[in-house]
């Protein structure tokens, strides 16, 4: 049965009886980006004020234009400022701002959250950090303890905490500085995602390539706890091979289960599918293919892997419900616990029913 586009929300949500179908969160023209925390989640539109739904409803700023959400703060990117307002200060987010940041009309404008003009902003103490022009910076991605940055070239910069490898520098120590992931140099990346503690890239080819914690599947390697609960023998391994030369599912046969993957892995999709879009949640991950198919693996706790219910996976598996919809995907944003899905009628290929 055919059902109108838009966004929709999969996994966790505060209602009670919320079930475990996508819920469809307003029409396709209406929202331009999803900006997910783990109790809440912002709406950001074109010509109106961003909205905030789930545990928080508070009302923001007439001249708003973006929002990077977390569980203490908001941070706002207003017309001329960026502003972080506490979440505990009532459901206003009145009161003085716990940090503010003037920006030039033009500048505030030009700003793609996290990205601002001489650095970056995270939605939490110490908020704005500089980056070097160098750089030149073209996306930004906050994992909960590390960042990824892709630049204009396509080359991808790694640094923060690196004790589950989500930098993807071969070890489990972290860096203060940006520093290159070597293992992709030369592979210009076109897309980045950064999870809890896990990592994503996507080559401007269509490779999928997948690094760090992999507790619930969330790198589609095989995982200790998939293992365990179908009854495996589980060898506990940690894997240093470089992207190069081997696939993610090409691991040594002498590890049942790959606990950490500390280099960029190379990801085979089903059917050999090219990705163009990838995001990660907590301990979760969707891709979307060029044929506008979400596939989703790692931990569903929530059902926000999509499958109508509530099992983890360690291997990607296409979410069914928008191709017999009659979509195709073209969006994909994960909250820690949530999937979010920009889905539009269009030509579907083969259906899962």
């Amino acid at each position: 049965m055919a059902r109108e586009g838009g966004w929709f929300q999969l996994g966790f949500r505060l209602e009670e009886g919320a079930g475990l179908e996508p819920a469809r969160l307003g029409a396709s023209g209406a929202i331009r980006a999803v900006r997910p925390s783990w109790s809440f989640f912002g709406l950001v539109a074109a010509g109106a004020p961003p909205v905030l739904q789930g545990a928080l409803r508070a009302a923001l700023p007439s001249d708003c234009r973006d929002l990077l959400p977390s569980e203490t703060h908001v941070l706002l990117l207003r017309e001329a400022a960026l502003e972080a307002r506490r979440v505990e200060a009532g459901p206003a987010l009145d009161g003085a701002p716990a940090w503010r940041r003037e920006l030039r009309p033009e500048e505030a404008a030009a700003a793609e959250l996290p990205l601002v003009p001489g650095g970056y902003v995270v939605p939490r103490p110490d908020f704005f950090r500089p980056l070097a022009p160098s750089l030149r910076a073209r996306k930004l991605a906050l994992g909960h303890e590390h960042v990824l940055l892709l630049c204009a070239g396509g080359a991808l910069f790694a640094w923060g905490g690196g004790r589950h490898g989500q930098l993807g520098h071969g070890e489990l120590e972290g860096v203060s500085e940006p520093q290159l992931v070597e293992a992709l140099h030369g592979v210009p990346m076109g897309e980045v995602a950064a999870g809890g503690w896990h990592s994503a890239s996507v080559s401007d080819t269509g490779d999928l390539y997948m690094w760090g914690w992999n507790e619930w599947g969330q790198l589609a390697l095989p995982s200790k706890t998939m293992a365990e609960s179908h009854g495996a023998t589980a060898v506990n391994a940690e894997s240093s091979t470089p992207a190069s030369g081997s696939s993610a599912q090409q691991e040594s046969p002498k590890a049942a289960f790959i606990s950490i993957q500390a280099f960029p892995a190379l990801l085979d999709m089903p059917q050999g599918a090219d990705v163009s879009k990838v995001s990660c949640g907590s301990r979760h991950t969707a891709a979307v293919t060029q044929t506008g198919d979400l596939y989703t693996w790692g931990w569903g706790k929530y059902g926000q892997l999509g499958h109508g219910d509530t099992a983890s996976s360690d291997q990607p598996k296409k979410v069914c419900c928008f191709g017999d919809w009659g979509l195709v995907v073209v969006d994909v944003v994960c909250g820690p616990w949530t999937t979010f899905t920009h889905a539009l009628p269009g030509k579907v290929g083969k259906t899962c029913s």
